[in-house]
């Protein structure tokens, strides 16, 4: 079982040193340079990136990079359509999770949960603490934390739900967490389910997001017109923004037309983290 108390311990580290490469990415600082933003020697600092990431900072980077992401971008539209022929099984699987949509039904989306236990828990993960909540149909958040703020965290959580009862979640979360993160090393093969609430339109956007591969990134313009509306990629880019279950639904896989990694809900610097360690694991498969 990895620990990912650990894990969320060292993303601090590494969620700073990327916030230090955006803001100085024109000097390219050197190696030395980045681990001294974040108060460690070369050598600790290295060390602790390869725990966490699995490779040094210098490579890592190239992953995030504009020229890298440009490259990625160029094959999106083949993938998306790759994708609909694509099984569950193999290299070309639709989305390692294997997440099953619950959407609510209209009378449901009326009540506002009214009636819905819903048991939440906070606890760490590779990309920094989060807050899960779950109900008998299913994961119906999951958020990265800002600035470490339980109480913004779960007032998003009960105004997405303001009829729900909720209950702090007193079982292990581990398995759950692992199954997320690392499920090439679980023998647990049973899909997601997820509980969503919205409209028509952001049901479809959200379930496209599930046919981007692990390790591969696309334009919000290539799900507008995977979804059949390509003049509507500014409504695609709301319905991405506001997505209530992270890393479940890849919206971190969505990015700029240009290659540009930005407009996340839970951080840039989270979402470029979140794309880099995704592409490594998929160059280490």
């Amino acid at each position: 079982m990895v620990d990912y108390s650990q894990q969320a311990d060292d993303y601090k580290r590494i969620e700073n040193a990327i916030h230090f490469i955006e803001d100085n990415f024109k000097s390219q600082p050197t190696l030395d340079e980045i681990a001294k933003s974040v108060h460690l020697s070369k050598f600790h600092f290295n060390r602790i990136f390869k725990r966490w990431a699995g490779i040094g900072p210098v490579q890592f980077l190239h992953f995030i990079t504009l020229d890298y992401t440009k490259q990625k971008m160029a094959n999106s539209k083949s993938l998306l359509d790759a994708s609909l022929d694509a099984g569950l099984s193999g290299p070309s699987r639709l989305h390692d999770l294997f997440v099953t949509f619950d959407a609510m039904t209209p009378g449901d989306f009326k009540k506002q949960g009214d009636g819905l236990k819903i048991k939440y828990c906070f606890c760490g993960s590779p990309f920094g603490q989060c807050l899960i909540a779950t109900t008998e149909r299913g994961v119906c958040h999951f958020g990265f934390l800002q600035k470490n703020d339980r109480s913004d965290a779960l007032s998003q959580l009960y105004e997405a739900w303001p009829g729900a009862m909720f209950y702090e979640n007193s079982e292990p979360i581990e398995p759950l967490l692992n199954r997320i993160f690392n499920l090439d090393q679980v023998d647990d093969a049973r899909p997601f389910n997820i509980l969503v609430k919205g409209t028509n339109f952001q049901i479809n956007v959200w379930k496209a997001l599930l046919q981007i591969p692990s390790g591969n990134v696309v334009s919000y313009q290539d799900i507008a017109a995977y979804i059949g509306r390509p003049k509507a990629f500014r409504a695609v880019a709301s319905a991405i923004a506001i997505n209530p279950i992270a890393y479940l639904i890849p919206c971190h896989r969505v990015i700029a037309k240009s290659g540009k990694i930005h407009q996340y809900r839970w951080g840039s610097s989270r979402k470029k983290a979140i794309v880099g360690w995704e592409a490594v694991k998929k160059v280490a498969i």
